[in-house]
């Protein structure tokens, strides 16, 4: 057993996570940045006010990609991801979504709620 990194970079319990190797690197690189950039503090507000007025719950990964939120092009590139590069990219979505700071978290409460 040993610590193991997450896709966000930080370290998960003490278990072996395997290590699945990325297919399209480029591919994923390109859904991860419209991830990251959409969760980055000068922009995440404004991510979080597109999908409250869209109606779309903040867990609802591929609910957004259809919608275009992300970005015009991310639906495309996610989609021609295989089935391990898509699920890292899951992922790595909803961990991002943890992140969010808790003030924020607080005033999109529908965003988030399991209801």
């Amino acid at each position: 057993m040993s610590s193991t990194i997450t896709p966000m970079g930080e370290p998960i319990g003490n278990f072996d996570q395997p290590v699945l190797p990325i297919a399209d690197p480029a591919g994923f690189a390109a859904v991860r940045t419209a991830i990251e950039r959409s969760f980055s503090s000068s922009v995440v507000q404004d991510f979080l006010r597109s999908l409250d007025r869209s109606g779309l719950r903040i867990r609802h990964f591929e609910q957004v990609l259809d919608r275009g939120i992300l970005g015009a092009a991310v639906k495309e590139q996610y989609s021609r991801l295989g089935d391990a590069d898509q699920g890292q990219i899951r992922e790595f979505y909803l961990a991002s979504l943890e992140r969010v700071l808790p003030e924020l978290r607080q005033k999109f409460f529908k965003l988030y709620a399991y209801y």
